[in-house]
């Protein structure tokens, strides 16, 4: 379906047109009618297909650019999916003249305060940012149309419920809500049931998405080779760009120095690390510089980075759908995309119910041996060496080729400068990887909807550890950085106040372990 179909404001399908869109993605397609229509919403797709202009053109196409008031609010459970948001409709409103802005923690809040003096229409945040900015009476709802809770079931995943009923709160009552999520568990729906009036659900299938366009296999290990056969496999499978997803944050950081002491050109990414450096890594991804990025799940949803050519799942996800996520940054814009998981012993049964999800069996892949991976960085570096010898003058450094020339044999010098590029020195330096906490055992039993939180309720829980249905506290489920939004001040319904969290709420960082070098015998 074209977008001229949709009815659009000639600056809306300019600005479509500029930005190389021509047909709208399954998702659009279905949404758009409906939202133009003022209808309210519940769209299911998972993540890279269009969400994005599936809620915001929409939104666009009823934004008036003369009134000052905030007119659509954006909520997005963190930084990096807030900025690709904000950029995004920044984009498809520049031919209106619609004005957007992005606020978010861990960045400092008087320029966001005086950011929001030049009274955007369209603002796109983090729940705890955004409460903030209420309680400091810097933003003012009063005249929000639309309503998008982003990433829903992120937003549960991390705790943010409670946030979401607050800032839901400041809202008025006659907007339209919209509500988009990668997965429709029941709690989604009961936040539907909640903040929605009479909302039309639409379901995308993934297209094909784990199946079609990413080739998954597996490698069977042991924790302590895990490390080793994952760099094999990047000497031999040469990824061009590359994600590598770590379980934890401290996962993430050991991995990233153990690659790079091997002399990959990598960076990792997580909630802990302030929103400069964050910024940094990711640019300088995207631009090539980086050849791995190692990332916690949080920190890497919703990144839509082109040319990602391989996903590497150095932990099995203890979410199925987190599986999904993962592997759903390569594969994209019909390009082919290739995924490897790594499974140690215990984790069988995480793995077999990802494959019930995808409904599909991975191939199983034997890990390089170390003389396949000398042989294949030799071939490598062999092709670099011609590659480098047709770009090469002896302008400027005719006198010293000359010495070097005379004085070794042209075997040698060709030996030194494939020894050079290959790294065969870097590349099998010893490094320990410490071992992580193995994940839970899984009850196949009690196993509903690929649900690995053993033990837990589905519904949320309050502080006091008491079920209290869909309106508790912080959920029990995985939450490796459920305060990455830095600031963060939980609501005591108690009282309707925000206060500062009650100490304990936060689970104490575990202590940081040491990254050992071995050395060779």
């Amino acid at each position: 379906m074209k977008f001229e179909e949709f009815g659009l404001s000639p600056e809306l399908l300019s600005a479509v047109k500029k930005h190389g869109y021509d047909e709208a993605t399954p998702i659009q397609e279905k949404t758009i009618p409906l939202i133009i229509q003022g209808v309210d919403v519940i769209g299911q797709a998972q993540t890279g297909t269009g969400k994005t202009a599936a809620f915001g053109l929409p939104i666009l196409e009823e934004v008036d650019p003369k009134n000052p008031q905030i007119q659509a609010l954006v909520i997005s459970p963190t930084r990096e999916l807030a900025m690709q948001t904000e950029e995004e409709l920044n984009k498809l409103g520049s031919d209106k003249h619609v004005k957007t802005q992005v606020v978010f923690g861990g960045y400092d809040i008087r320029r966001q305060i005086h950011a929001l003096k030049e009274h955007p229409q369209i603002l796109v945040g983090t729940p705890g940012r955004l409460i903030d900015h209420l309680n400091r009476h810097t933003i003012d709802f009063r005249g929000v149309k639309t309503l998008v809770i982003d990433e829903a079931d992120e937003m549960l995943n991390m705790g943010f419920l409670e946030d979401i009923e607050t800032i839901v709160h400041y809202t008025p009552d006659d907007r339209q809500t919209l509500l988009f999520s990668a997965t429709m568990p029941d709690d989604i729906k009961k936040i539907g049931v909640k903040f929605m009036e009479d909302p039309e659900e639409v379901h995308i299938a993934s297209k094909g998405l784990t199946i079609d366009l990413v080739d998954q296999y597996l490698v069977n290990t042991r924790e302590y080779e895990k490390f080793d056969a994952m760099t094999r496999l990047f000497d031999v499978e040469q990824p061009e760009l590359a994600i590598v997803f770590g379980r934890t944050k401290r996962r993430v950081d050991e991995l990233t120095k153990a690659l790079q002491l091997r002399g990959y050109k990598a960076a990792g990414i997580h909630g802990d690390l302030d929103q400069a450096a964050r910024m940094r890594t990711l640019r300088s991804f995207k631009k090539g510089e980086l050849q791995f990025l190692v990332a916690t799940d949080v920190a890497a949803r919703g990144l839509d980075i082109s040319g990602v050519t391989h996903v590497y799942n150095y932990d099995v996800p203890q979410d199925p759908e987190s599986y999904v996520h993962r592997i759903g940054r390569t594969g994209r814009a019909g390009h082919h995309g290739v995924s490897v998981t790594f499974v140690v012993r215990g984790e069988i049964d995480y793995l077999r119910a990802i494959e019930k999800l995808i409904n599909k069996r991975m191939a199983a892949l034997k890990p390089p041996s170390a003389e396949e991976a000398h042989i294949a960085r030799l071939k490598n570096a062999k092709a670099e060496t011609y590659a480098v010898l047709g770009k090469t003058t002896i302008d400027n450094v005719e006198d010293e080729a000359t010495e070097i020339a005379n004085q070794y044999d042209a075997k040698l010098i060709a030996a030194a400068l494939l020894h050079a590029l290959s790294k065969d020195d870097e590349r099998t330096r010893p490094v320990d990887i410490a071992q992580e906490k193995p994940l839970p055992r899984r009850h196949s039993s009690s196993d509903h909807g690929h649900n690995f939180r053993s033990g837990r309720s589905n519904g949320n829980r309050g502080r006091n550890g008491h079920s209290n249905g869909n309106r508790g506290g912080r959920r029990g489920g995985f939450k490796e950085e459920f305060v990455i939004d830095r600031g963060h001040k939980p609501v005591d319904r108690r009282n309707q106040r925000i206060q500062a969290r009650p100490k304990g709420v936060a689970k104490a960082a575990p202590k940081k372990r040491e990254f050992k070098i071995v050395k060779k015998s």
